[in-house]
């Protein structure tokens, strides 16, 4: 049962406390991104099986039209972002580093038409909202990138009592959601409670940061009348928006080990992907575009841009006014848990939050790992409450049953214990690896 005193700021045991360097882009009005010559759509970018193409080179396209589809169970429709001339289909450079299947689109900057679908009545059913948004290829913006439609469409025998909405946004550097709030808090309470409606919740709580109190004072004005929604301050923490970590603070419920949010009836959500929700219900408008922060030291004028998915990442620092220096390391994503890039050809895609640019004082060459102290500053710092020292000596050894006794599956590699590690020891990237092994081992029993 939810904590009705909304006085003080939840939290969770465990997490860290990096800089955040927020004050680079938080600032920033949301801008939209003038669109870039040619974008490149992989067809995978979502959890699930990826998109078949249906188009051909050649081709005319228009924004909005469906240009990957799949019968699969999870997966998510792709839709072209622009007006334009199908360029070349084949293997192109994902920002994960790997060559998948792409659709490359010479833009027609002329045309700004969108093709959108019929907007739904106010009087639209659950299972219509859910239609539209698996129409509308909505993903998880916050990163997961998982399908939308099956989140809120819970699995017969289980049900969602509360909807949370995480305004968070922990992770340091980015703002994209920061801003949404400030700009689209309407849409954002109009969205969760089209979500509420979806999934038959009874209440909806956003969570938001105390370094964001702009956006926790809007928003609890805007539901002041509003008996089931209510607006929480969680403290600056980070992974504060780990959904797991996110339930467990306000509700004080456990999501149990191997299980899933809505095992404990939750549902959560982004901020963007609930506003994105919005956008595909009332104006019938696909996910084609989002908000993405460039931002760091090492970019000269960071800001909030309003995204066509699939426009390089060189369009997009160039929008930003260019990479400030050399030495840099440049991140799709943000620092703790997003993806170093070798190249700024890949494109930006659905579960891009940010392209963070780091500057070689920020990323200080790393000494090499040295002996464990046991100071167990992993473990207090694990949000799960894993221990990942051992996890990581389990692993180095094979020693495959011990590691599931210790549920190295539960981590969600948010990085804390590598961060805090006074040895430099790569302890999330053993856990990776764990994890890996792990799932390797189930599929072969």
């Amino acid at each position: 049962m939810a904590v009705k005193n909304f006085d003080k700021p939840f939290t969770f045991k465990g997490g860290i406390h990096p800089p955040y360097r927020k004050e680079l882009a938080s600032g920033k009005s949301i801008e939209v991104c003038p669109l870039a010559n040619r974008v490149v759509i992989p067809l995978s970018q979502h959890v699930g099986a990826p998109a078949k193409v249906q188009v051909e080179k050649g081709q005319e396209v228009k924004a909005g039209q469906v240009i990957g589809q799949s019968d699969a169970f999870c997966f998510s429709p792709v839709h072209s972002s622009v007006n334009g001339t199908v360029k070349a289909v084949g293997p192109k450079l994902h920002t994960c580093g790997l060559q998948v299947e792409a659709i490359v689109i010479d833009v027609n900057k002329e045309d700004s038409s969108v093709q959108k679908l019929e907007p739904l009545s106010d009087d639209a059913k659950p299972e219509q909202i859910i239609a539209r948004v698996k129409e509308a290829g909505l993903v998880g913006l916050g990163g997961a990138a998982f399908p939308t439609h099956i989140k809120i469409n819970p699995p017969e025998g289980k049900s969602i009592e509360t909807v949370l909405i995480n305004g968070c946004e922990c992770e340091p550097y980015i703002t994209c959601d920061h801003r949404q709030m400030l700009e689209q808090g309407d849409e954002l309470i109009e969205g969760l409670k089209l979500i509420i409606k979806a999934v038959g919740a009874k209440e909806g709580f956003i969570a938001i940061e105390t370094n964001k109190m702009n956006a926790i004072e809007l928003l609890r004005e805007k539901t002041a009348s509003m008996e089931n929604i209510h607006v929480v301050a969680v403290k600056t923490k980070y992974p504060q928006g780990a959904e797991k970590q996110l339930i467990d603070a306000i509700l004080r419920k456990r999501v149990p080990s191997g299980g899933l949010p809505v095992d404990v009836g939750c549902l959560v959500q982004n901020v963007g992907t609930t506003i994105a929700v919005r956008k595909a219900v009332k104006k019938g408008q696909p996910l084609i575009e989002r908000v993405i922060t460039v931002s760091g030291e090492g970019i000269k004028n960071p800001k909030n841009l309003l995204t066509r998915l699939g426009t390089p990442i060189s369009h997009l620092i160039e929008v930003a006014g260019g990479i400030d220096g050399e030495h840099n390391k440049i991140i799709a994503g943000g620092p703790m848990t997003g993806i170093v890039q070798t190249s700024l050809d890949a494109p930006a895609i659905k579960g891009t939050s940010a392209i963070t640019v780091l500057k070689y004082d920020s990323t200080k060459k790393v000494a090499a790992p040295e002996p464990c102290i046991k100071c167990a500053r992993c473990v207090d710092g694990c949000p799960v409450g894993l221990l990942p020292l051992r996890i990581k000596a389990y692993a180095e050894k094979g020693l495959f049953d011990e590691l599931e006794q210790l549920y190295a599956s539960d981590c969600i590699e948010c990085g804390c214990c590598t961060y805090v590690c006074p040895a430099k020891l790569p302890l999330v990237h053993w856990i990776r690896y764990s994890k890996q092994k792990l799932r390797e081992r189930g599929d072969g029993k």
